[in-house]
């Protein structure tokens, strides 16, 4: 067994900027589920930013975040992890395309999420249970 697990911080302002800047961001970072529901929250963007943390400390889980080497070519994957919300308001990891595959060789059988947010900066918390595989780039 291995314990996969990322943190990550954002700022509700610079979310906020993006959003605003580009419809392309929108798009391209957030799926239709999750731009519905946080466009449906008094203050959409807390909550967008609970969700870009979300997805870079998943993508950090991996070893593929946006600081880590190459790790813009990480900036594609963002909407392959989309966070759904249970029933009870926990959120859930959904993977899609190249990181649900990452997910698949590293045999993840479980996740927990964690959000947190402010006014001003949100953050997340992601651990993944896999298998002790190699790394990506190893692979």
């Amino acid at each position: 067994m291995r314990i996969y697990q990322g943190v990550d911080l954002a700022e509700v302002g610079r979310v906020r900027e993006a959003w605003e800047r580009t419809q392309g961001f929108r798009e391209s970072v957030f799926t239709e589920a999750e731009r519905t529901y946080c466009l449906a929250q008094a203050d959409p963007f807390p909550h967008l930013a609970a969700r870009f943390a979300v997805k870079e400390a998943c993508l950090k889980a991996f070893g593929v975040g946006l600081g880590a080497p190459g790790g813009l070519g990480a900036l594609g994957r963002l909407r392959e992890v989309e966070v759904e919300s249970s029933p009870s308001g926990r959120p859930l990891l959904r993977l899609h395309g190249s990181v649900e595959k990452m997910g698949r060789r590293r045999r993840i059988t479980q996740s927990t999420v964690s959000i947190s947010h402010t006014r001003e900066v949100a953050v997340a918390s992601v651990i993944l249970v896999g298998e002790d595989v190699p790394d990506e780039e190893e692979i």
